[in-house]
């Protein structure tokens, strides 16, 4: 029974990083180019806009996803199921879609720029910026949100909230009290799972980050144009490491059931 488990391991974690630590070693400075590479201002400029973004791409999903999940999840009517779907179209699509679908909304021929001409004369662009970077995010993360805290939602003890409300509890007070804390295995389980995706995200990244440098991108393009082998081994460990932390504290708090989900 472990024997396939074991294998996925080896073939997934301790085969790929023991190549990577074998191909950075191989580097001009050998071991001490992963320390070169990891304090480099400009690596430590992208792991930090990284993290901030993969932080408030977290953030906002959470608050955006968990408001729909929760609503699904206990309401049902004409057309519910065919809602769920839209809002779950996402997961069909993969990175460079999502960002031609931004630049096709934000970009320098896209519908606000449209709008924006007609409207004061002057063109607004942000699908190569930063706001471009997290609106892609946003929407591919939405549907992992929603359908984790339906799921949560659709199980919640409905007699809990009625005996809140019968002791005089305000609806704000219910939610705070009762609800939210039910729910929070699932936000955690699902804010850990868009915090990693994000950090690693690289289609999108590749699509429209032509103003920042996020982690995957400087990753690549340590790779393709200065074969800095050291520096992409340094990183891609290191983006694996933060991933990695941040699913297993999440583990850790809501148990295995949620952080699988």
């Amino acid at each position: 029974m472990l024997l396939p488990a074991a294998l996925v391991f080896l073939a997934f974690f301790i085969v790929p990083f023991g190549a990577l630590l074998h191909v950075g070693a191989q580097g001009a400075n050998g071991i001490g180019g992963f320390w070169l590479a990891l304090t480099d201002p400009r690596h430590l400029e992208s792991l930090v806009a990284t993290l901030i973004l993969s932080a408030v791409v977290t953030i906002a999903t959470l608050i955006l996803g968990g408001v729909c999940g929760l609503f699904l999840g206990r309401h049902h009517f004409p057309g519910h199921a065919l809602l769920v779907s839209i809002l779950t179209l996402p997961l069909a699509f993969p990175g460079v879609v999502v960002g031609f679908m931004i630049i096709m909304l934000a970009g320098r021929q896209g519908l606000v720029s449209e709008i924006s001409l007609a409207l004061h004369g002057g063109r607004i662009v942000f699908a190569y910026s930063v706001w471009g970077l997290f609106l892609g995010y946003l929407y591919f993360s939405i549907p992992r949100v929603v359908l984790t805290v339906m799921a949560a939602a659709a199980m919640l003890e409905a007699s809990f909230e009625e005996a809140a409300r019968s002791l005089g509890a305000k609806p704000a007070r219910v939610f705070l009290d009762v609800t939210l804390p039910a729910l929070k295995p699932a936000l955690i389980s699902a804010g850990a799972l868009t915090f990693a995706t994000s950090m690693g995200a690289f289609g999108t990244a590749f699509t429209l980050a032509t103003r920042i440098n996020v982690l995957p991108m400087m990753i690549y393009t340590d790779f393709t144009l200065t074969t800095d082998l050291s520096a992409v081994a340094a990183l891609s460990l290191l983006l694996g490491l933060v991933s990695w932390v941040v699913l297993s504290l999440a583990r850790g708090a809501t148990g295995s059931g949620a952080a699988a989900g």
